[in-house]
């Protein structure tokens, strides 16, 4: 079976890890504190804060915007759960605007028209590697005096006209074992605002600014200093492995860009694609469907992924959640049903990726 991804650290992880337990300090450390500093540096901020999972990066930056009940936050339908959670675990309400088919993010015209007097935040999700129209989304932000949190879970040293994602307003990732970037569990937030940045290291340790020093009430975000050092040596080869997944994805458009009814993922003008997935649609116009084209791949064993088969907020405990407003969305309505996730990743040989092109052909009929 060809995965879908792979989880494979070198021994520069192991050596870094080893170090850590043999110095004592495992909670956050100096371990920490360098891999901030890596961080923000491929991002291309002042401030990185790291915390202990993707979700709580959210939560977090949600917290520091001093949202009050009522305010509304507005997102995309077609993400990750986390998106979704985070929002109602920082005690406001969820609206959503429609996707552009292109780059299946944020549509900033459907975001225009979901701003209301009530939303103070807006999240853009940056999905599979490529970020979101960040050219048509800043301008409303700026426009309704709005803050901006960028769900960048899956997007890790992708550009937009050069400016990395996760740098326009309070960037978040997740440094899940999956990712491009891993810690196992683990996240971090970015920003180039000192104050905000100040306010999320004291949020993160209890509330504390020294020991027993209590300025707020926090909570334990905190990241260790061994998944840090999980972390440390993979953002030395980080634009290596990316290289690696594009040239993947230049590989697999170029096998299957005749196949009937499938549509392609493309990096856009002017944004740069980390490829965290590469996705496909299987359209209408495809003689197959794509629950059809999952099994024939699983049978030929190559791994494939429905990231994701809903809306998110199409499910029983978000229906009827009070805080949970679900306009329209018929563009991500179509999207559920119609994608699907191929191999990319970076530790594919050029044999896997020739087999992949081989099996979705063979399972669309081409």
């Amino acid at each position: 079976m060809i995965p879908i991804s792979v989880v494979k650290l070198d021994e520069a992880a192991e050596q870094l890890a080893v170090e850590v337990i043999r110095s004592g300090v495992l909670a956050q450390g100096p371990m920490v504190a360098r891999l901030e500093r890596e961080f923000a540096d491929v991002v291309g901020v002042e401030h990185a804060v790291a915390v202990n999972n993707g979700t709580t990066a959210l939560v977090a930056a949600l917290e520091v915007l001093d949202l009050q009940p009522g305010d509304e936050v507005v997102t995309s339908p077609f993400t990750f759960v986390a998106t979704l959670n985070a929002i109602l675990e920082a005690g406001a309400t969820a609206r959503f605007a429609d996707i552009r088919e292109e780059d299946f993010c944020l549509d900033p015209e459907a975001l225009g028209a979901a701003i209301g007097p009530r939303t103070k935040v807006v999240m853009p999700v940056h999905l599979y590697g490529q970020p979101a129209d960040m050219g048509g989304i800043v301008p409303l932000v700026e426009r309704h005096g709005l803050g901006l949190v960028e769900d960048t879970a899956q997007s890790l040293g992708a550009t937009i006209d050069g400016r990395g994602a996760g740098s326009f307003g309070l960037g978040t990732f997740s440094l899940y074992a999956t990712k491009n970037l891993t810690t196992g569990e683990g996240g971090m937030i970015t920003t180039n605002d000192a104050t905000l940045a100040d306010r999320l290291r004291v949020l993160r340790n209890q509330g504390m600014r020294q020991r027993y020093q209590y300025e707020v009430a926090g909570h334990n975000y905190r990241l260790t200093d061994l998944q840090a050092a999980l972390g440390i040596p993979q953002l030395a080869s980080y634009g290596d492995n990316v290289k690696r997944r594009k040239d993947n994805a230049t590989r697999l458009s170029a096998g299957l860009a005749d196949v009937p009814g499938l549509r392609l993922p493309t990096e856009l003008p002017g944004r740069s694609h980390v490829w965290h997935q590469y996705t496909v649609l299987v359209t209408d116009a495809a003689p197959v469907t794509r629950d059809e084209v999952v099994a024939r791949l699983t049978e030929q064993g190559v791994g494939c992924g429905i990231y994701y088969p809903k809306t998110v907020y199409d499910y029983d405990c978000y229906r009827e959640h009070p805080r949970v407003v679900a306009d329209p969305a018929p563009v991500a309505d179509r999207v559920v049903r119609q994608c699907v996730s191929l191999p990319v990743h970076h530790h594919l040989a050029d044999g896997d990726v020739d087999r992949v092109v081989e099996a979705v052909r063979k399972a669309v009929g081409a």
